[in-house]
């Protein structure tokens, strides 16, 4: 056991000889992570934000829309209205519609004709008193735009139209 006992002393004995470890080479390692953290702080904040959330919205209202382009479905459309009193009746109204997608004024021009046809038929079947006030009037409107956005849909895939406005509506 002696033996075993001088063997723990000398290793002791080695591990106090032993240099202690240099200052210099742990405040050197210290000086370089210290820099390496600074230079990362300094790229973090000076990088610009990619919220998505924060720059849409901004972005959004700042664009301005593409602007609006009319066309005109000529001649004004004249239809018996569906009356049963007074005899028969007549409307008379001037369609505009409007996009701000040059393809899909395109794509109005081409379908004109079927446009056409479509909106003659669902202005035949309108009564009198469904057109007597504004709100008729604004719903016949909103179903005209839907009617051609549902042709252009099924002929180009895409609304196309924006808006179908009444430029001249007339009943007698």
């Amino acid at each position: 056991m002696a033996a075993a006992a001088d063997k723990t002393k000398k290793s002791a004995e080695k591990d106090k000889a032993a240099k202690p470890r240099s200052p210099l080479l742990v405040t050197a390692l210290a000086a370089v992570l210290a820099a390496g953290a600074a230079g990362c702080g300094v790229w973090y904040f000076t990088q610009p934000k990619h919220d998505d959330k924060a720059t849409k919205p901004a972005a959004s209202k700042s664009a301005v829309p593409a602007p609006a382009q009319y066309f005109g479905l000529e001649p004004p459309f004249v239809v018996n209205l569906n009356s049963s009193f007074d005899g028969p009746r007549y409307l008379q109204v001037e369609v505009q519609l409007m996009s701000r997608d040059p393809a899909a004024m395109e794509a109005i021009k081409l379908h004109a004709p079927a446009i056409r046809a479509k909106l003659l038929m669902l202005f035949s079947q309108v009564e009198p008193s469904d057109i007597a006030d504004r709100a008729g009037k604004e719903r016949l409107q909103a179903s005209s735009l839907a009617e051609v956005q549902k042709l252009l849909k099924a002929e180009t895939g895409k609304p196309g139209a924006d808006e179908l406005l009444f430029t001249s509506f007339v009943t007698q």
